[in-house]
């Protein structure tokens, strides 16, 4: 038990010095918010881990926690920022950012996940599934900023607007973002893959003109640091 104790504040020790020489263009609020979580969590892992010396082990649980955390939150900001850049594009994080019909390509990101949204006119021909060329290249481009993150788990959700039958709409969604899922998979990365059609049950704005649906029609690639972090993006 000793050794134990002795052995972990050097254990830590290279996390907070990696966290802190994070170079300062990179360190975003998801870094800061991961490395707030990260404290919080190692805090109270390092009280209950012990019957003696609670505040001493929350202390230095708390640190571990800071680094793990903003190396995660440091890592999605990087990660969004390169993916961004591969597809010409930057990291836009405002509100309005998915109402702007103009852009074909948006990179968002948050504490949970990197988002990168594809408008159809750019992905698909009307009511089909088959990508055209200029959306293989973009998949292509972000597959290689993806071979970097070998641990990233990757979501591909389709939508479509509500012209047509929830199950016709339903079957377009599924078929369009499996085969996005499939050239990526195709592309000889090893990351984990989901796939997911929400028909137009996730509409971004009410459809109730030619320029909202055209917002809805989309594919959504949600990119996780972990497993914990992926849920149903149709619900």
């Amino acid at each position: 038990m000793k050794k134990i104790k002795f052995l972990t504040p050097l254990l830590i020790l290279p996390l907070l010095t990696g966290c802190s020489q994070m170079p300062q263009s990179v360190q975003g609020e998801k870094t800061q918010s991961g490395a707030a979580i990260g404290a919080l969590a190692g805090a109270v892992l390092g009280a209950v881990t012990s019957k003696h010396h609670k505040g001493k082990n929350a202390i230095i649980g708390a640190m571990a926690g800071t680094a793990i955390g903003g190396a995660i939150g440091y890592n999605m900001d990087k990660q969004a920022a390169e993916v961004a850049k591969a597809l010409d594009t930057k990291v836009d994080n405002s509100p309005g950012a998915e109402l702007n019909k103009d852009r074909d390509i948006i990179v968002t990101n948050n504490d949970k996940f990197v988002k990168i949204t594809f408008r159809e006119a750019m992905m698909f021909p009307t009511n089909s599934s088959v990508l055209t060329s200029s959306a293989r290249s973009k998949i292509h481009k972000l597959v290689s900023i993806l071979n970097n993150y070998p641990t990233t788990l990757i979501q591909v959700i389709g939508h479509t607007d509500n012209r047509g039958s929830h199950s016709y709409n339903q079957t377009l969604s599924e078929k369009r973002a499996a085969n996005v899922a499939n050239i990526i998979r195709q592309s000889g990365i090893n990351n984990a893959i989901y796939k997911r059609g929400c028909s137009f049950d996730k509409p971004v704005v009410p459809n109730t003109s030619a320029d909202n649906m055209s917002l809805n029609r989309r594919v959504e690639i949600f990119l996780y640091p972990s497993q914990e972090f992926v849920v149903d993006q149709c619900i």
